[in-house]
């Protein structure tokens, strides 16, 4: 497998809010690769974003490149991951940004930071699954187990001592950075006999609250507070992750644990042996209703040192759908997609992104998009049907790159609409280079006359990635305040490679700090 610096997970970045970050990325690998700083705003400082063919043409073999950037106005747990094909299923790590000295949390400083990545575990190479599932136009096939922090723990058969430990003390309180790196699935994680105070999301402080169980998409991160028991329990607890699941296709239904073991009072010689192991009860594999409820308790701080800067005003409106799709089989083969003459396809209103052979940003920058993009990427489906009814007779979905250009300082409301073309699934959606706002979700079609009504304006989350519900819509609002050419696409790693994805051009402002840098001169070339 392809690691970072021979670790897998790859190693821990830690940062503080408003340092400078240069991170030398040499590819002693066959593959192409780029390296995405997963949720860093990258203010002016796009070259360094990383997915590839989007904002840098990928660091090929026996090349590096040094990604440069400056952490404005963040702090707290991010990741970082390769962004090209399926190589993130072994190439992340934590990115935890601290707040500046001096700056204290909103919360009690916690006795200790644990980061808690779940990753896929995979037995087979990612990039012959990938590669496979294109060419037979089917579904790929799923991981082999789950990983908290690279391992896999007791419940598969070889890997018992393969298991990640969380040493605690009785009486203590641990923040837990929680990281979803996996590939493809959303995941329920909890521990059993103890509850988790939800005190960040996306690196944006949140309302706390109280829950036994966390739902957390690829992408997203949670930061919780765990309190340990007072006295020293006669028993040790499994901390565990299993998906959430509401696609048709298959996926790995396995569930990974890692324990969480109180250290033994000196006093007493009770052998781990002898001592019970809870197991946490976690939600049914499609149990949607638990998804919803958790979504609406994140809610943003919005306090007056961190305040919610909803946009309250609206400039551009956009409705897009979300979903999967057809496309035809080449040459009259058949293809194991959803019939035989048609493979599997995944769309934004109906367009199927595809990556150019030259980086989107390069060729803004340049006055170069000519060939490489057009700027008409659709503000609305372009045949409005029942989105989360019967479907559609033809499914087909049209291919091309298109974008959407904006104003520097446009306010964007878009509404994201989940479709049921192929069966209503929840997908993932992120946006590079932004956070945004997420002001309303519903199930159903999206009403434009009656739904907006419902919009929290005052202290909705703050994300920069979100679940689009499963048969239903979200709202997001944000501030196109960040010069330069940001991805936005499904966290669901096949999704995206079945064409999931879309750009937002963000123009240069007038001032100089609302222009994108220049591109570094070992900007990686095609």
């Amino acid at each position: 497998m392809i690691t970072v610096n021979g670790q897998f997970p790859g190693p821990r970045i830690v940062a503080r809010e408003g340092d400078r970050l240069l991170i030398e990325v040499v590819n002693h690998v066959p593959n192409n690769i780029s390296i995405h700083w997963h949720g860093i705003r990258q203010l002016q400082s796009g070259w360094a974003d990383g997915p590839a063919y989007v904002t840098q043409c990928p660091i090929q073999t026996g090349q590096s490149y040094v990604y440069n950037y400056t952490i404005k106005g963040q702090r707290g747990t991010l990741f970082w991951h390769a962004h090209i094909s399926w190589l993130r299923s072994t190439i992340y790590g934590p990115l935890i940004i601290l707040p500046r000295h001096n700056s204290q949390y909103p919360f009690a400083k916690p006795h200790k930071e644990v980061p808690i990545i779940f990753g896929e575990w995979w037995n087979s190479d990612t990039e012959a699954v990938i590669t496979q599932a294109m060419q037979n136009g089917g579904g790929p096939n799923v991981s082999d187990a789950y990983t908290i922090n690279g391992l896999p723990g007791p419940l598969y058969n070889c890997s018992a001592k393969d298991t990640f430990k969380l040493k605690v003390k009785p009486g203590k309180t641990y923040l837990l950075r929680l990281i979803n790196a996996a590939l493809n699935d959303e995941l329920f994680f909890g521990i059993a006999n103890h509850t988790l105070k939800v005190v960040e999301a996306d690196a944006v402080y949140v309302k706390p609250f109280v829950t036994n169980i966390i739902l957390i998409a690829p992408g997203q991160t949670t930061n919780v507070l765990l309190k340990t028991k007072l006295h020293y329990p006669n028993a040790t607890f499994l901390m565990s992750a299993r998906p959430y699941v509401t696609g048709l296709g298959t996926f790995d239904n396995s569930t990974v644990a890692g324990i969480l073991e109180y250290k033994t009072p000196s006093k007493t010689h009770n052998t781990l042996k002898n001592l019970q192991l809870l197991k946490p009860i976690l939600p049914a594999l499609n149990d949607t209703s638990f998804a919803t409820k958790f979504a609406k308790k994140m809610r943003s701080l919005a306090s007056a040192k961190f305040p919610a800067n909803v946009p309250q005003k609206v400039d551009r409106h956009f409705f897009f759908t979300i979903g999967l799709g057809t496309s035809p089989c080449q040459n009259n083969q058949t293809c194991q997609g959803p019939t035989n003459a048609t493979k599997f396809a995944a769309a934004v209103n109906n367009v199927s992104f595809i990556l150019p052979t030259t980086a989107l940003l390069q060729s803004h920058f340049f006055g170069q998009s000519n060939g490489i993009y057009s700027p008409n990427f659709p503000n609305s489906p372009l045949i409005p049907f029942n989105y989360t009814g019967t479907p559609p007779n033809n499914t087909m979905v049209s291919n091309g790159t298109k974008v959407v250009v904006l104003p520097f300082n446009t306010s964007v409301e878009l509404v994201m609409q989940g479709t049921s073309i192929l069966g209503a699934e929840s997908h993932p959606l992120h946006l590079h280079g932004f956070n945004f706002f997420v002001v309303g979700q519903g199930f159903g079609n999206y009403n434009p006359n009656k739904d907006p009504a419902n919009f929290n304006l005052v202290d909705p989350v703050e994300r920069n990635t979100i679940g689009v519900p499963s048969g239903g819509w979200v709202a997001i609002r944000f501030l196109a305040d960040n010069p330069g050419v940001w991805f936005m696409h499904c966290h669901l790693e096949v999704h995206t490679s079945w064409g999931l994805r879309m750009a937002w051009v963000v123009l240069d402002g007038k001032l100089p700090n609302q222009k994108l840098f220049p591109p570094p001169s070992d900007l990686p070339k095609c």
